[in-house]
């Protein structure tokens, strides 16, 4: 497989994540790019970079790039992924993908468009923990999946203009943590038939509390809760007739798992034995992706990502929050 040659698209905390993933995976990490040449240039000689630009134009145009890691603000995601898929670069997006699903789709028609691989960078799809659990799940391990329960609870800032609480920033726990567990159990259970969420708004109008149940094929029912004003457990269950699996916390990154029977024997104890944070799994998946011409994900297919991105959509409008410049809710 011909390895391809990474650009990162703005220069914050979760960038700073993936350069250094990147770089314990030994994957080829060519350019930055940031809004500030000094940034660029700081962020550059961090993680020892080639080349540094002062601009997000500069870093797609790029000739040496073949694909765009885009870690700025939901706001900006459809810009700047569009940004890199008209310069003929493939796009790995931050979640969540976009801040709707009218965005979601046009990332996707235009990657279509383009031959080019766009994927949302739900790196926990993609970890070794989650792939041996998919394996259990289809082989009958757990019997008829009953349940799934996920939460993403934080304690984060407070401040009205921090970008977590800013609507115009795409504030809201939702986008930012709430993803985590509405695509978990899509991932497990498929898309909802029925959709029930409550919520409660900040000072700014931007969600802090955020819990949702849902329905889907056969019955079975989820449950996920989000919040960015308290630290909760962020564990995770799925639940069948024959066996469960408790994930400890922190569900979402490289952590532990158990199977256990009805009877609260342990079937099979999962550790997770991996290097950084474990963003370099969803990296090495996007080279495979160009590299076999499918040009989407296997574990999380644009179409999905949009999808979810619809059932967000409805979570904030039973709840009542939307942010400025949308047509609909």
């Amino acid at each position: 497989m011909t390895a391809l040659r990474w650009g990162i698209l703005a220069t914050g905390g979760i960038a700073a994540a993936f350069a250094a993933d990147l770089r314990t995976a030994g994957l080829d990490l060519v350019a930055v790019g940031s809004r500030s040449q000094d940034s660029a240039d700081a962020f550059a000689a961090r993680f020892d970079i080639p080349r540094a630009h002062g601009s997000y134009e500069a870093l797609a145009a790029d000739p040496d790039v073949d694909i765009v890691y885009v870690a700025t603000p939901h706001p900006m995601h459809l810009a700047d992924a569009r940004l890199a898929l008209s310069h003929g670069k493939h796009a790995l997006v931050e979640k969540a993908f976009t801040v709707n699903r009218a965005e979601a789709e046009e990332l996707r028609a235009l990657a279509a468009e383009k031959g080019l691989l766009v994927m949302e960078a739900m790196w926990t799809r993609y970890l070794p923990h989650m792939i041996r659990i998919r394996e259990l799940i289809a082989a009958g391990t757990l019997g008829e999946i009953r349940s799934v329960s996920a939460d993403h609870t934080q304690l984060l800032p407070t401040d009205p203009a921090h970008r977590l609480n800013a609507l115009e920033l795409g504030g809201g726990a939702l986008l930012d943590l709430g993803i985590y567990p509405v695509s978990f159990v899509w991932d497990i259970l498929g898309a909802p038939e029925t959709l029930h969420a409550v919520g409660r708004l900040g000072d700014t109008g931007a969600d802090t509390e955020v819990a949702t149940v849902m329905t889907h094929a056969g019955g079975a029912v989820s449950t996920t809760l989000s919040s960015s004003r308290a630290a909760g457990p962020n564990v995770a269950a799925i639940v069948g007739t024959k066996a469960r699996i408790e994930i400890d916390r922190v569900w979402y990154t490289p952590t532990s798992f158990r199977v256990v029977a009805p009877d609260g024997t342990v079937i099979e104890e999962y550790v997770s034995d991996v290097e950084g944070r474990g963003m370099q799994y969803q990296a090495r998946a996007a080279e495979r992706y160009v590299a076999d011409g499918s040009v989407d994900s296997d574990l999380l297919p644009v179409a999905e990502s949009a999808a979810i991105m619809g059932g967000l959509d409805e979570i904030r409008a039973q709840i009542g929050v939307r942010y400025p410049g949308e047509n609909n809710g």
